[in-house]
């Protein structure tokens, strides 16, 4: 990746890429599982398909896109990380699959697979890693490994849709916005809303595209807070360091009683957007 601010945003696995230690990925998923489920089943996939998750960290997406596909598909899965890709191989042996499912270690923007192998590529919290150019480059990758016809879904997480309360609601907004006057991966989590224009840029055809909030509320059940005390002590961290207004220290003790998301009133959202195109 051509950016270099992506490990200072912490949380790394082997690749340097900050958020994608199993350690956060995970909790993410387990705070938002139903509403994941959602954004997957707006993609369309269809039973039979063949289907590559690319991007798919420790597989937690697997079982359900196999549970799509069903005995008559087939699911492959690439993660750059190595030991990502051997955690989501792991999951799936012990998980059981009514389908075949191959996981490998790759590279989506130079994919290992011939032209026209899938129905459909399904890519999620993995393009706010990529610089618009790479981004285009791997939207021409899933192209080609998609046939004719087939399906192209893109889900990430949209960094201007979050808000904390109680409390100003444009604090993070506001520091993600400042973080993104440099290229790098501020920017490319304010990039997500406009998926449908990349995907219509890199020519996929009938692009749709919707967001989801996630929205969890007080009293907050221990697997939500434990996944955004941590997101939002690392993001408290960074805009402490540079000096940016606001309440940030309040977010860095992670157990403590008057933590923002510890309060009767606290509330907490993050927004998920999904693009979807077709392959001409």
């Amino acid at each position: 990746m051509p950016t270099t601010d992506h490990g200072s945003w912490g949380y790394t696995a082997s690749t340097g890429l900050g958020f994608t230690h199993e350690d956060i990925v995970d909790a993410h998923f387990e705070a938002c599982a139903g509403p994941y489920r959602a954004t997957l089943d707006s993609a369309g996939i269809q039973p039979g398909w063949s289907v590559l998750d690319a991007g798919c960290g420790t597989g937690a997406f697997l079982p359900w896109l196999a549970e799509a596909v069903g005995p008559g598909g087939r699911v492959s899965a690439v993660d750059l990380a190595a030991e990502n890709a051997e955690r989501a191989a792991t999951r799936m042996r012990a998980h059981g699959s009514p389908c075949p499912v191959e996981v490998r270690q790759g590279d989506i923007r130079r994919l290992d697979h011939p032209d026209n192998s899938f129905d459909a590529v399904w890519c999620a919290n993995t393009t706010q890693y990529l610089s618009d150019e790479e981004l285009l480059q791997t939207l021409g990758e899933f192209q080609r490994v998609v046939r004719p016809g087939g399906t192209v879904a893109v889900k990430d997480l949209d960094a201007g849709l979050i808000v904390v309360r109680p409390g100003d609601p444009f604090l993070f907004p506001d520091f993600f916005r400042r973080a993104a006057r440099q290229p790098g991966y501020a920017r490319q989590l304010l990039r997500t809303g406009e998926l449908y224009r990349w995907l219509d840029r890199a020519g996929l055809t009938s692009v749709r595209q919707h967001s989801l909030l996630i929205e969890h509320f007080a009293p907050m059940p221990p697997q939500v807070l434990r996944f955004y005390t941590l997101a939002c002590a690392r993001v408290a961290r960074m805009a402490v360091d540079a000096g940016a207004d606001g309440p940030w220290q309040e977010f860095l003790d992670t157990e403590g009683a008057a933590h923002p998301l510890r309060g009767p009133h606290a509330y907490i959202r993050e927004g998920n957007t999904v693009a979807v195109g077709v392959v001409s």
